[in-house]
């Protein structure tokens, strides 16, 4: 008799716990994960809208032979947007050195152009040996030193100064006409290197991350297209022949190489 006693006592006790848990369920809301675990199986939340850029007018002093269109795709503004600003004629004509307010510019992007080409077999880094400067800068002090074509280099990285944003990357006229360059007499390399300049003096001074940055970015890029091989990328004190410390002694070749690979 006690034994069964006992034995109705614990199905009751299971009746209980059964109508608690269940009562639980349907009382209770369900409350959905706020955070997701990183793992193969997880399901990630719906992807948040990206963020849009920060736009606010900005003031662009003309580079050698930039055009408006180069413009427009660099701060992402539409070319009649540009003319209609600046009032300018319906070519949207531009002259080097010109001031170009540039509405609701987005952040600077570079516009690289890639050309098919075989001459180009090597890549030789530079300094300026400034603590200033840029594409426009260097064109004249390389036409005043009687320079044919004015810049000497295909491509320029500024440093934050002379109205360029640090890392900003510069295209010469003499990348986008394909022509030689004049930056490097020594091992034929004007005819056969593109030449990038990092403003800047590098003797003494560091590069920033801005311009590390960039200087890989490009140079990967051009390495890529045009198949050169890393024992083809130097600094100008390196290519035989040569008698100068450029790109300075401080420049991190070390950082350079191990970002590039």
């Amino acid at each position: 008799m006690i034994k069964k006693q006992k034995k109705y006592t614990q199905i009751a006790l299971l009746w209980v716990l059964l109508f608690v848990v269940t009562s639980a369920c349907t009382t209770v809301p369900y409350q959905p994960e706020q955070n997701y675990i990183s793992s193969p199986l997880a399901i990630p939340p719906l992807s948040q809208p990206a963020l849009q850029p920060i736009r606010h007018d900005v003031c662009h002093v003309v580079a050698p032979l930039e055009t408006v269109w180069r413009i427009g795709k660099m701060y992402d503004v539409s070319v009649d947007s540009i003319i209609r600003t600046n009032g300018l004629n319906t070519r949207g004509d531009i002259n080097k050195g010109q001031k170009l307010v540039i509405p609701k510019a987005a952040p600077w992007k570079p516009v690289i152009a890639l050309y098919r080409s075989n001459k180009w077999k090597y890549i030789i880094i530079h300094h300026s040996a400034t603590d200033y400067g840029s594409a426009l800068a260097f064109d004249k002090a390389h036409l005043n030193r009687g320079f044919w074509n004015g810049l000497g280099y295909h491509f320029v990285i500024d440093n934050g100064t002379n109205g360029k944003a640090d890392g900003q990357i510069e295209v010469s006229p003499r990348w986008i006409k394909q022509q030689n360059g004049a930056h490097c007499k020594a091992g034929n390399m004007n005819s056969r290197a593109i030449g990038i300049c990092i403003v800047g003096d590098y003797t003494t001074d560091h590069l920033s991350s801005q311009q590390m940055d960039s200087l890989v970015y490009l140079v990967k890029k051009l390495k890529d297209y045009y198949n050169i091989p890393n024992r083809n990328i130097m600094g100008h004190g390196q290519v035989p022949g040569a008698s100068t410390e450029c790109p300075g002694r401080s420049f991190p070749w070390n950082e350079f190489w191990r970002n590039l690979s």
